[in-house]
């Protein structure tokens, strides 16, 4: 039995041909080697190479022995179907050491084009499994002894107070993370996840958030890009950071291009792509990029930070009816998001409701009760003039004090 490596680990089973015709033999194995190679892009999963995984084929294993003799806790394994010119493609994860079934889905797709289908089908899992797997690590780190924790451990837990999305939760957060980066000072993920925490106290109104603060977001934001070669989350996370922080959006977008060239599966690095565009007032560009970011993850924990700011998007291109829509969807699955309560106060105003707009804005004043016009112009500092303006019309039409 070989010993679990520190990150999480994971090996890709070859998938079954139910068939067994050589065309799809090929079919099979090269999708399965396109999503063995789009996972060992995140960096923080440890992926055992093809070659290893691929002694499995053509034979049925127990996913505890497989586990036991790469040395993994997770396994992807599938199986393959084929109809005339169309395949249905099954896949499941599992955790080896609990036998707990985490994911599990199946596509369909015709066989026209078999690289491109590969590609989707490789694009599809990894943007299903990684919000996963995090949540999985998330639960393991919940349940370990506090005098036995590491950096990575207190990362995750900080990830798992960010996912409470409260005042108190993202202050833990960042006390968390500053634990991981006493044990080691150059881990980027904790870095840029600080500077997120900031990022998104700022946007809720949550805590006396100080210039020190801020200063401290934007110097681990600059720490983690200079570490974070690979790591598509934190280099986006990092470039939203200096965009609000800094002013820095050529700086920013560049460095998410580069995330996007190493990871084009990192649904976080499309969302945050989106966020500065929606807020530099390209609302088409915007889109584009939460559609991606929703096709690669349906199921994230941050989904609502994407359906709010696809309001944002439609609020900028002027289409409030569009705009409400996203921002009741972000506000049903977490009722605490001032940014999508903002949008819905400024769309409601624009479109003459402002009943409507009043009540939602004295839900806003609940969250943050702090907020004026003078504040929201301060906030947006780096938004595009008209964007900054449309905005603050809104606000302004339902009421809220100028301060």
């Amino acid at each position: 039995m070989l010993p679990l490596p520190e990150k999480p680990s994971l090996a890709v089973l070859p998938f079954q041909n139910m068939t067994g015709d050589a065309e799809q033999e090929y079919f099979v194995d090269g999708m399965v080697e396109e999503i063995t190679t789009a996972i060992s892009r995140l960096p923080w999963l440890f992926v055992i190479a093809r070659n290893s995984s691929f002694t499995y084929k053509g034979k049925a294993v127990d996913v505890k022995q497989v586990a036991r003799e790469l040395g993994v806790r997770y396994v992807l394994e599938g199986s393959v179907r084929k109809s005339s010119q169309r395949v249905r493609i099954t896949g499941q994860l599992i955790d080896a050491i609990t036998g707990n079934h985490i994911w599990a889905d199946r596509f369909d797709g015709a066989l026209d084009d078999i690289f491109d289908l590969q590609d989707r089908v490789a694009s599809s899992v990894v943007g299903a499994i990684e919000p996963r797997l995090r949540l999985s690590e998330i639960e393991r780190a919940a349940r370990k002894p506090t005098g036995s924790l590491d950096a990575y451990d207190f990362y995750l837990r900080a990830l798992a107070q960010f996912y409470r999305w409260t005042e108190e939760g993202l202050g833990e957060a960042v006390a968390l993370l500053r634990q991981a980066l006493a044990i080691d000072p150059s881990y980027a993920s904790a870095a840029a996840l600080v500077g997120w925490c900031r990022v998104m106290q700022r946007s809720q109104g949550w805590g006396a958030l100080s210039d020190a603060d801020a200063a401290e977001g934007v110097r681990l934001a600059r720490q983690a890009l200079e570490a974070a070669r690979d790591d598509a989350d934190a280099m986006s996370q990092a470039a939203y950071t200096l965009f609000i922080f800094a002013g820095e959006t050529a700086m920013s977008m560049a460095v998410l291009d580069r995330a996007l060239a190493r990871n084009p599966n990192a649904a976080e690095a499309w969302m945050i792509s989106g966020f500065i565009h929606a807020l530099r007032n390209q609302p088409e560009e915007a889109i584009q990029a939460f559609d991606r970011a929703l096709r690669l993850s349906p199921f994230d924990p941050l989904g609502y930070l994407i359906a709010a700011a696809l309001g944002s998007a439609h609020l900028a291109a002027r289409r409030f009816e569009e705009a409400t829509k996203w921002a009741d969807r972000a506000l049903h699955h977490q009722p605490r998001v001032a940014a999508a309560m903002r949008v819905k106060v400024c769309a409601n105003a624009h479109l003459g409701r402002l009943d409507e707009a009043h009540a939602e804005l004295a839900r806003l004043l609940a969250i943050d009760p702090r907020l004026t016009i003078a504040r929201v112009r301060a906030l947006g500092v780096t938004y595009a003039p008209e964007y900054l303006e449309l905005y603050v019309a809104g606000l302004r039409l339902a009421g809220l004090p100028e301060g």
